[in-house]
């Protein structure tokens, strides 16, 4: 007996388990192949979802940016605050968003 995760919902669970105690997800009438097919599916929404907040990421770094540079507010103005922030908060998220991607890639 050895531990496997759930292709359902990735948790660890008994490779003889007939249902999945985290998700309720029935295994024992699943194939190995339907079991490999459903894994893949779960890897690639989750990329997918990586994807879609890089991109979100990236529009707000690019707003902010373009505010900042064709806006020309005032230092320590109430814009420039804002502009600075948002192309910070945008820039950030997405380097968090692109190591995540490529730590779900060697899984």
């Amino acid at each position: 007996m050895a531990l496997v995760n759930c292709p359902s919902c990735s948790k660890r669970i008994s490779s003889k388990a007939a249902v999945c105690s985290h998700c309720n997800s029935v295994l024992g009438e699943m194939s190995e192949e339907q079991r490999l097919s459903l894994q893949r599916m779960k890897k690639i929404e989750t990329s997918q979802s990586i994807m879609t907040q890089s991109m979100i990421a990236m529009l707000l770094f690019c707003g902010g940016f373009g505010s900042m540079f064709w806006g020309e507010p005032s230092p320590h103005s109430w814009q420039y605050i804002i502009a600075a922030g948002t192309t910070s908060i945008g820039f950030i998220w997405y380097v968090i968003n692109r190591i995540r991607l490529i730590l779900l890639k060697r899984k």
